[in-house]
């Protein structure tokens, strides 16, 4: 937690999420600037903070440093729970957002945990998702951050479909990186057999706003178009 608090703020990946996110948002009926949004897994809080353009904003996560570190950045309200159990009434929320969170290993159901997140929406809410693309992408990264299932976008389609959301948007991000990490994957068990932490923990040093603007470039794509491949997939749900 320590080192996602820190790289949230200046990291490209970390940055990369945040204007991806609010892209979407404004396609998907955000810009009103006074809607009621949750984060489903906040983390360290550097989403909750891109959020606020857009209303008032709520977060819990289950891990109670990250939390810590979500009240040093004055963020209020805050509550520790698990997207299996949502510990909110039912349509409380215009918004949902939840990054990387269906995916851990802890989340036994991850259609379970998008009812929750259904329940908690108000009809024509919106959920949106980010999550990591395909399962043969696994690697040392997935082992470290303790990450269960990678996804694709027609995936996401049909769970959403099982689970009360129409699909409003869906793609892939992180495209235009998608070669290098693919090569850092086929070659960890040579070059990278000794990586014990997460990618994240890797600095990406001059090359840190290159990244950025790669991501930067795709967003508008992501947001009219979509992408047919990627390192991520994003979904923008509205509860029917």
């Amino acid at each position: 937690d320590v080192v996602m608090a820190q790289r949230e703020v200046r990291d490209w990946w970390c940055l990369g999420r945040g204007l991806l996110g609010c892209r979407l948002l404004d396609g998907g009926g955000g810009r009103r600037g006074d809607l009621g949004i949750l984060d489903a897994g906040c983390g360290t809080g550097a989403v909750m903070l891109y959020l606020a353009r857009y209303g008032q904003v709520t977060g819990f996560d289950f891990a109670v440093e990250a939390l810590q570190f979500c009240r040093k950045r004055g963020l209020q309200p805050l509550t520790q729970a698990s997207v299996a159990d949502v510990p909110y009434a039912d349509n409380a929320f215009d918004v949902v957002v939840s990054f990387d969170v269906i995916c851990e290993q802890s989340i036994a159901d991850d259609r379970a945990a998008l009812r929750e997140l259904a329940r908690v929406l108000k009809p024509g809410g919106h959920l949106l998702l980010r999550l990591p693309a395909y399962r043969w992408m696994r690697g040392k990264h997935d082992a470290a951050v303790h990450l269960k299932h990678r996804y694709t976008a027609g995936e996401i389609k049909q769970k959403f479909s099982q689970t009360g959301f129409a699909a409003e948007r869906l793609s892939y991000a992180n495209m235009f990186l998608f070669p290098l990490v693919a090569a850092k994957r086929f070659t960890e068990p040579i070059f990278s057999r000794h990586q014990t932490g997460s990618d994240l923990t890797i600095d990406p040093g001059p090359l840190n706003g290159v990244f950025r603007a790669l991501l930067n470039a795709e967003a508008p794509l992501i947001r009219s178009v979509g992408l047919p491949f990627g390192l991520t997939v994003v979904a923008l749900g509205r509860k029917v």
